[in-house]
């Protein structure tokens, strides 16, 4: 069997010369950050320990931008959120077994979130791998087995000549729809010892293409060209594959309502007369979706928080386009179109015959008038306060990273993100400390535009430690600190439930203080001076930091 190879790209005399003569003094650790520069990285997240020292010797050789945080967990969420932001592979540069499993958390949102991370993890030397007790430093029987169940794939590596194959191998696998975080690892004499293999050049790791059935496509279209009350749900599928232009094209095709979810924000013009909106977490909406004698539920597996917390009873039939095969019909029957959202759309735009509801964009009207109703009578002025602050101060092309906390609830359900991709959150797999690692994330791969962290004071004390990796690079990052002394939403579902509380009330420090000692300016603010506040904080270059001591409430749930 002969192969052609005359497309392929020939060596110059000079380049051939340079294989056969590589430069001497390179290791193991040389050919991990050679290989990352082949496929196209520019920037890696990490933290160095005693078996990677070999990936972080060949940074100083090589052109990659190294962004080091102070704690694995926080640097996995920063590499998530480049991941997110970029669209590219974000490389997490970790050592073995303490190092390794610190990162397992924020792995984990990355898995749920579907953010491109690989994962480079040292090992113990290769004598003691094969699960027996040698009594090395950071020694786990099995590595792999602590992360398998959470990334999407696994790629080990047992000498120097099968790092840039299972590194190509491993990025390939982070950008085939669903994006993902996969692993790598590497022990640490194969990352050390000496190697006289030629530099890594560019490689190809193209993810293939996941294009949806033609006669599922036909289906759908048929479906929803004779509807008569055709609804969208548009999940961060749509955001993750920029296709929110074929979404709007799609849905004023249709005349069909569109809700985002909360993975989904920003996927659809929240004031466009067929936008729900992101109000999931409201019966009123529940009720118009049951209503649809159409769904078409895009990049969504209508999970927990997607469908009002398993309330939702879909009375039509439900056309649900996925790239996670896993999701399709996890939670409701349907037509299930395996495909990445933007040619799934692309394709059902071509095939739909165009309809008209002049009464589709009144009935939105009035679902979002009984949401307001709801929300009004519940005299929640302060918590709409604040998230009308933080939209009127927050550029409209700078992104926001909100942890677990009560404003985030809120700003799920209510906040316009006004452009896709800009909104984020830890909603995914629902850890704290998401907020301001990932904003730092975001901020090393756009140095130029201010990124907005959100956090309460008990997760703002998961990641405080970043605030000395803000500064270290002077990234453009403002932390809003919302301080009401303790887990205000496990405050609420405890009382809610049990009529009193354990374990919520927390002493913490004086964040303003505490900032200003790692040398990033910061300011006490109110309700009524945050939008200024917030404000003057985005305008200024680096890091800041602004804490709002309020206690916020939330909205009353309907699926109780």
């Amino acid at each position: 069997m002969s192969h052609d190879h005359d497309d392929r790209p020939q060596l110059t005399a000079a380049q051939a010369a340079a294989v056969l003569t590589p430069p001497p003094g390179r290791n193991g650790g040389d050919l991990v950050v050679e290989s990352l520069q082949g496929l196209g990285a520019t920037t890696v997240f990490g933290l160095p320990g005693q078996h990677a020292l070999g990936m972080f010797d060949a940074l100083r050789r090589s052109s990659l931008r190294y962004v080091g945080l102070r704690v694995e967990n926080n640097a996995g969420f920063a590499a998530d959120a480049y991941g997110r932001i970029t669209g590219e592979v974000a490389p997490l540069l970790l050592s073995t077994g303490p190092g390794a499993l610190t990162s397992l958390a924020a792995l984990q949102e990355a898995a749920a979130a579907s953010a491109p991370v690989l994962a480079i993890s040292s090992q113990i030397p290769t004598a003691g791998l094969g699960g027996g007790r040698h009594g090395y430093l950071h020694e786990l029987r099995d590595q792999q087995a602590s992360v398998r169940d959470i990334v999407k794939s696994v790629h080990t590596v047992r000498a120097a000549s099968q790092i840039p194959s299972a590194i190509a191998a491993a990025w390939e696998s982070a950008l085939t729809a669903p994006h993902g975080p996969v692993w790598v690892e590497i022990p640490q004499d194969v990352l050390l010892a000496e190697t006289t293999l030629p530099v890594v050049s560019a490689m190809d790791a193209t993810p293939r293409e996941l294009y949806p059935r033609p006669e599922l496509t036909i289906a759908a279209a048929h479906l929803l060209s004779n509807a008569e009350r055709p609804v969208i749900i548009a999940g961060g599928g749509v955001v993750r594959s920029d296709a929110s232009g074929k979404l709007r094209a799609l849905a004023e095709k249709l005349d069909a309502p569109v809700v985002t979810t909360f993975g989904g924000k920003g996927a659809f013009p929240w004031e466009h007369p067929l936008s729900l909106r992101s109000w999931l977490e409201d019966r009123h909406t529940t009720d118009f979706l049951e209503d649809a004698d159409v769904l078409l539920v895009v990049g969504s597996g209508l999970g927990e928080l997607s469908s009002n917390y398993h309330t939702f009873r879909p009375r039509g039939r439900v056309i649900q386009i996925e790239a996670d095969a896993g999701k399709l019909e996890s939670n409701h029957p349907a037509l299930g179109i395996h495909s990445d959202a933007r040619e799934a759309l692309s394709d059902l735009l071509e095939a739909v015959e165009p309809r008209e509801d002049a009464g589709a964009a009144e009935r939105v009207r009035t679902v979002l008038e009984k949401v307001r109703v709801r929300i009004d009578a519940q005299e929640l002025t302060l918590e709409q306060q604040v998230l009308d602050a933080v939209r009127q101060a927050l550029p409209d092309g700078s992104p926001s990273f909100w942890d677990m906390t009560i404003l985030a609830y809120w700003a799920w359900s209510a906040f316009d993100a006004r452009r896709p991709n800009t909104m984020h959150s830890a909603q995914g797999a629902g850890g704290l400390g998401y907020g301001f690692p990932a904003a730092i994330g975001a901020a090393s791969a756009d140095p130029t535009t201010p990124v907005l962290a959100v956090s309460g004071d008990g997760g703002a004390m998961y990641s405080i430690a970043e605030l000395a990796t803000a500064r270290q690079y002077d990234l453009p990052v403002t932390w809003l600190i919302v301080d009401d002394g303790g887990y205000g939403i496990l405050r609420e579902y405890m009382t809610g439930a049990f009529g009193e509380t354990t374990g919520t009330e927390l002493s913490r420090p004086d964040f303003v203080a505490l900032a200003e000692s790692f040398g990033v300016p910061a300011a006490r603010t109110t309700p009524e001076s945050l939008a200024a506040d917030l404000g003057k904080a985005l305008a200024e270059p680096g890091p800041s930091v602004v804490v709002l001591p309020a206690l916020l409430r939330m909205f009353e749930p309907t699926h109780l």
